[in-house]
């Protein structure tokens, strides 16, 4: 499970999720974050999401809500990049990752994107995380998407049933706005959990896997 990662002594446990867009996070780490907030009651979490538009806007302050129920203290930040332009904004985008660094308490544990995914804005976040916050734990999560850009994950956090049901229906109630897309769908999201359940063999046959660069284990 994910919070054996973790250090079981050390309280508050805190937690950085990063996505480009709206309900990035959700589709990346959301079952991990259930299963994380099930053992344990002492989870500080900061959502940032930079791409937003005022009707995504909302949906992602609700998937925040959503997934962060039982969290100690939720910090959601919803910011205005143009979608699919992050790149172009370069000095921008690095003013902001360095304001979240110094608003934000050493994390015990960053979402971020997988650095090889093909979409750029989903890059851009990836590099100036590890840039950014150099002596933290950083999961890299995969999005399902047209590019076929899925890799092979070495980090797998096996989920109980009920996490990746949560997950599924929070995701739908949340991003309404993405419910006609063909690819916005239960049977997308529990295969991916379920291919990644059976290369992990996962009691209960799902999983959310993710790419771990650099991982440092006190012993």
């Amino acid at each position: 499970m994910l919070h054996t990662l973790l250090n079981p002594g050390q309280t508050p446990l805190r937690v950085l999720c990063l996505g480009a867009h709206c309900d990035d996070i959700e589709i990346g780490c959301g079952g991990s974050l259930l299963a994380l907030l099930e053992s344990r009651n002492d989870v500080e979490i900061t959502w940032v999401v930079f791409a937003s538009n005022s009707e995504r806007r909302a949906e992602a302050q609700m998937g925040a809500r959503l997934f962060a129920q039982g969290s100690l203290s939720l910090d959601i930040r919803i910011l205005d990049f143009r979608d699919g332009f992050l790149p172009t904004e370069p000095v921008r985008l690095k003013e902001t990752f360095e304001s979240i660094k110094a608003s934000t308490p050493s994390p015990d544990l960053i979402f971020t994107h997988y650095r090889q995914d093909l979409h750029q804005d989903h890059r851009a976040v990836s590099d100036l995380t590890w840039n950014t916050f150099r002596n933290n734990l950083i999961l890299e999560y995969e999005i399902p998407k047209w590019d076929g850009d899925i890799g092979q994950p070495n980090v797998f956090v096996p989920l109980a049933k009920h996490n990746g049901d949560t997950k599924i229906h929070h995701l739908q109630q949340a991003y309404r706005s993405q419910a006609e897309k063909p690819w916005f769908s239960h049977d997308l999201f529990w295969s991916l959990m379920r291919i990644r359940g059976m290369e992990c063999n996962a009691d209960e046959t799902i999983a959310e896997a993710f790419y771990s660069r650099k991982m440092i284990v006190a012993v």
